[in-house]
């Protein structure tokens, strides 16, 4: 997988393979949360079949359905 930035600190990382992905950590997860419930996030128009066209190639990953064990 190549390298990713977090979107909250912009750290680089292969953050897909944590347990945050695509955030490098709880932290940086819980303070993008934190944006969206402040109304500082926001999707401007409803979800079109197009918008997902560009992630038609990606590998399949049945283990994203699955909720997260809590250990």
């Amino acid at each position: 997988m190549p390298s990713i930035k977090c979107p909250t600190c912009k750290k680089s990382g292969d953050w897909f393979t944590g347990k945050f992905g695509p955030f490098c950590s709880e932290r940086c997860k819980l303070i993008d949360l934190g944006k969206w419930f402040g109304g500082e996030h926001a999707i401007s128009e409803p979800l079109k079949p197009e918008h997902f066209e560009s992630f038609a190639d990606l590998p399949p990953g049945d283990y994203l359905d699955q909720p997260e064990s809590e250990n």
